[in-house]
């Protein structure tokens, strides 16, 4: 792995990389609450195939965190990726896990000419996952968590007695635990940096999606533009199928929007599916993606 800073839009953000720079590319997007150094697992297992690279997104780990809610709407994080894409040599191959993952959908929905293929692992479209979250049932009652991301106050509570309350969430809240007391401590590390924890926080507040209360549906919201959220390029859905935080009826319907959809579930695995078995999700990966787009 090497690291480098970049420019994009006029402000500095972290990446690091794995692979020939020659190879293909492959931009691997975190969620939250990790950083670009959660691909470290499944890098190495990609690296002789892909030209790996993964920043730390907006608001996270060494890059530009701006203060405001505002400046986490999904068309800023978008084009932060788009500015990266636009440096690297576009299109590229995207893998994107949880809020990553949206970002992902972002860029092939409304930056097609950016993205030749598209890898989700563990995260939702925004139409099937708000219909989910909408519907008062079991996603719903799952998502409760995400109101609490959203309050005023999440970030000091969530970082009170070193973190302890975001190391149970991140630890036991979305699936079984996976890390070492070493890795944990790198966490840490980047939740500490000044005002990381509340920028990470504003990608929740920012979003437009709604989470009803269990057992009472929503009816009254916005109808989504279905004709401009389709992913038109080839699209892998990876799945850890124990995954607590999103469940399958997240992804239902997702064929309506993706024509060339391939589903694979990771047996064994739940939301941290890449730290899991990342030998596993590369060999989904490379099984998915067509040789002469894993050459040089």
């Amino acid at each position: 792995m090497d690291t480098r800073t970049v420019t994009l839009n006029g402000q500095d953000f972290f990446l690091r990389q794995w692979g020939d720079p020659a190879l293909p590319k492959l931009l691997m997007l975190h969620g939250f609450p990790e950083y670009g150094g959660a691909w470290s697992d499944l890098a190495p297992y990609l690296s002789d195939r892909f030209h790996c690279i993964a920043p730390d997104q907006r608001g996270y780990g060494q890059s530009w965190a701006p203060s405001g809610t505002e400046h986490y709407a999904a068309s800023a994080l978008v084009s932060d990726m788009a500015a990266l894409i636009a440096q690297i040599g576009d299109p590229v191959a995207v893998l994107g896990h949880d809020w990553g993952a949206a970002v992902a959908y972002g860029l092939a929905m409304f930056r097609p000419e950016l993205v030749s293929r598209l890898i989700i692992a563990n995260g939702v479209h925004p139409v099937p996952f708000q219909q989910a979250m909408a519907a008062g049932g079991a996603q719903s009652e799952a998502s409760q968590y995400i109101n609490n991301l959203r309050e005023p106050d999440a970030a000091q509570w969530l970082s009170a007695e070193n973190f302890a309350k975001l190391e149970k969430f991140f630890r036991h809240g979305m699936g079984l635990d996976w890390m070492s007391d070493a890795q944990m401590q790198q966490y840490r590390t980047e939740w500490a940096r000044p005002g990381r924890l509340h920028a990470m926080l504003n990608w929740y507040r920012a979003s437009p999606l709604v989470v009803a209360e269990p057992g009472k549906p929503l009816t009254d919201l916005p109808q989504l533009p279905r004709d401009k959220l389709q992913v038109r390029c080839p699209h892998l859905l990876l799945w850890g199928p124990n995954d607590t935080a999103l469940l399958p009826e997240a992804t239902q319907g997702l064929e309506e929007f993706a024509a060339d959809l391939t589903r694979i579930d990771i047996p064994d695995t739940d939301h941290w599916l890449h730290h899991q078995n990342p030998q596993a999700v590369a060999d989904a990966i490379r099984g998915w993606v067509p040789p002469e787009d894993q050459s040089s």
